[in-house]
């Protein structure tokens, strides 16, 4: 492990002290990185502070025409020759100095590629966010491969760019990050890397502090996109379905709601899950529905601009 060399790439946009933090957070790994690569987008939101922070630190200015969810993480990864890539948000908090050693150890198991780590909740998380942060990121290990896809299904894929890391060879040889991703390029890339025979880690003591509270109709909007990314790519996608899954993670929600004696919170628990499977729903049928719903449903306007898209 200690001779991989590694380089952080982090897409911004508008950034604040969250990603000063984040910098200052890299710095104090235990597990050294040669560069920390900026994609910034729009020049004219970016604080040149940053840079005074580390010098390994080096930023290219894009515009917001040319963001791209999957494009423009490819692009930085077609400038670093590491052997690791380290992809995290603006947002993410690195709960300690280990993180960046936890997650790279798993790249000595035999045909682990890619390596995620565990997203708890920040302080301000309502509860059902909260809970929904422990359904999705347990504190146990887990090692995904295809023998995996009859009993996790679309979780097998799972994988999160928030605090991902990938071996650069194996991203290369598969094509990388599709380059047109409305959402979801870290799940599609880890579709093919289990159906190409590859293994990602889930390292659960490798924890970064990540939440949002989204409203209902953010949930829509958010679902919305996911399910159009899943219809886009039916290579990945076709035949898994995901709904068993969100109506798992309803119940448990529930039950757990009613445990800790919060019982009126499952009324909300119920709007805020319909508005989640209404946008997974509209989604899914995007193709049928007029673009003037389109540019209301979508969290990512810019993504429908190109007519070929829809």
């Amino acid at each position: 492990m200690s001779g991989r060399t590694v380089t952080v790439i982090i897409p911004t946009y508008k950034p604040d002290q969250l990603l000063m933090r984040l910098i200052k957070q890299i710095k104090e790994q235990t597990y050294n990185v040669e560069r920390i690569l900026v994609m910034n987008t729009e020049e004219q939101y970016w604080n040149p502070a940053f840079e005074k922070i580390t010098d390994k630190l080096e930023v290219l200015h894009i515009k917001k025409a040319a963001f791209d969810h999957g494009r423009t993480r490819d692009e930085a990864a077609q400038m670093v020759d590491s052997d690791i890539m380290i992809y995290l948000t603006q947002d993410a908090c690195l709960q300690d100095e280990n993180v960046f050693s936890e997650m790279l150890k798993f790249f000595d198991r035999p045909k682990v590629k890619a390596v995620y780590a565990r997203q708890l909740p920040q302080k301000d998380c309502k509860t059902i966010e909260s809970y929904t942060r422990a359904f999705n990121y347990p504190d146990k290990t887990q090692i995904k491969s295809k023998s995996n896809l009859d009993k996790l299904g679309i979780k097998t894929y799972f994988c999160s760019n928030v605090c991902a890391a990938y071996d650069r060879d194996t991203y290369v040889k598969l094509g990388g990050f599709v380059k047109r991703a409305i959402f979801n390029e870290d799940m599609i890339y880890a579709g093919k890397l289990i159906n190409a025979g590859y293994r990602i880690a889930y390292a659960a003591k490798a924890c970064v502090i990540h939440s949002h509270n989204y409203s209902n109709l953010e949930q829509l909007r958010r679902n919305f996109d996911v399910a159009v990314s899943q219809v886009e790519h039916p290579e990945v996608f076709a035949g898994i379905k995901s709904e068993g899954e969100g109506i798992k993670l309803v119940k448990q929600t529930a039950r757990y709601l009613w445990q800790i004696r919060k019982p009126w919170l499952i009324g909300v628990l119920f709007v805020s899950s319909a508005c989640k499977y209404l946008g997974y729903w509209l989604g899914k049928h995007y193709r049928i529905l007029p673009r003037k719903w389109i540019a209301k449903l979508t969290m990512n306007p810019e993504y429908w601009k190109d007519f070929t898209v829809y």
